[in-house]
């Protein structure tokens, strides 16, 4: 009976060992493909606000998630099976399906709210001004994710653009445009400022010029709506491009010209915007197209040497950066920008859109960004 119970007792022992190498193994290989998972997003998807590489590996040991990039999950697949780490996949390459084949879009409304999740209480993440071209990525309910000419991701609902096949957003593609040149106004359904508006417009917006009158543009809005634009109001595309230039009296005057507009986070348009927002859109109504945030906008550029906060090399135009810098613990932290005027002073979006000075003995000195200052850009 004793040595049966010391058999058993050997068995238990055994099965148990057995067991804890069998867990040691499967921790270790779910480390090592989370490991291959991490290395293929630094690879392909480093700035998850530009590339969608959501893949994670669940408990069960399959690969799930949405990606919109086909190489990386390629590249993933290859490398998992290089090393001999054999997986099921379940990873889903955008478009969705349940998208078919309409996989762009265009904007509709003077400014649409894109945010950081599918919900009408998520952080608003960017704007995008009307006529804006999106791809569209993915859905949920009635929101879209979509993805800017700048390339940033985000989440729009379904009131605000208008979806095509790739045939229609060609065919919108090639109109000819009418650009909105003044910070705020609108679009009237007939020639007449006392007839019904059609929408408000902003500054950016494109719209479809299907003819001219004496004192209006003919127009029409990507979800076929038409209208009517004062003519001192707008400009065809094709010669406000030609005449664009990102010059320091340019920008200078542009920047001015939004002076007094509301902090918004997330903003990009005169309906409101944040520090980057608002140096995108003043280089933007100049015809140059930046990152959308100040900690990209920064690895734009070329550097303007201001050695001990000298600021003598600097142009009307430039930009500067702040925040933190690197520590030996810590990473360079850039969380503000704004762009200088020349004589000391600078314009940014802090609370609203004003003129500091980044010279001591000046009245107006802001001494907080003065100690963050960390460099500063050209843009142009």
């Amino acid at each position: 009976m004793l040595a049966s119970f010391c058999l058993f007792c050997t068995m238990m022992r055994f099965l148990l060992s057995v067991g804890i190498a069998v867990l040691a193994y499967s921790v270790g290989l779910a480390q090592s493909i989370t490991s291959v998972i991490d290395s293929v997003r630094q690879q392909y998807a480093p700035d998850g606000r530009v590339a969608l590489f959501q893949v994670t590996l669940d408990s069960a040991g399959t690969l799930t998630g949405k990606t919109n990039l086909p190489e990386a999950k390629q590249a993933l697949l290859a490398r998992l099976n290089a090393r001999r780490m054999p997986v099921r996949e379940a990873i889903q390459v955008l478009p969705a399906p349940s998208l078919e084949d309409k996989t762009y879009a265009v904007v509709t409304v003077s400014v649409a709210n894109l945010r950081s999740n599918p919900r009408d209480a998520a952080e608003l993440a960017t704007q995008a001004l009307l006529g804006t071209p999106l791809r569209v990525w993915d859905k949920d309910r009635g929101w879209y994710q979509v993805q800017t000419p700048d390339g940033y991701i985000a989440w729009v609902d379904f009131g605000g653009f208008e979806r095509m096949n790739k045939t229609q957003f060609e065919a919108w593609e090639q109109t000819s445009k009418l650009i909105y040149t003044q910070p705020f106004g609108f679009c009237y359904s007939k020639p007449d400022r006392e007839s019904q508006t059609v929408s408000d417009l902003v500054a950016g917006n494109l719209l479809t010029l299907v003819g001219t009158t004496k004192k209006f543009y003919e127009v029409r809005y990507p979800d076929g709506r038409t209208g009517f634009v004062g003519r001192a109001e707008a400009q065809p595309y094709t010669d406000w491009k030609a005449s664009a230039a990102a010059t320091e009296a340019s920008l200078t005057q542009a920047a001015r010209r939004l002076m007094g507009i509301p902090y918004l986070w997330g903003g990009t348009s005169t309906k409101g915007m944040d520090c980057s927002g608002f140096t995108k859109t003043v280089y933007a109504l100049n015809g140059t197209m930046l990152a959308r945030d100040a900690s990209q906008q920064v690895h734009q550029g070329t550097l303007v040497p201001t050695p001990d906060h000298d600021f003598s090399q600097l142009r009307p135009g430039d930009l500067l950066f702040f925040g933190t810098p690197a520590t030996p613990d810590k990473p360079e932290r850039v969380v503000h920008v704004g762009m200088w005027l020349g004589n000391g002073e600078f314009i940014h979006a802090s609370g609203h859109i004003r003129v500091a000075s980044l010279d001591p003995k000046a009245p107006h000195f802001n001494e907080y960004e003065w100690k963050r200052f960390l460099r500063a850009k050209r843009m142009r």
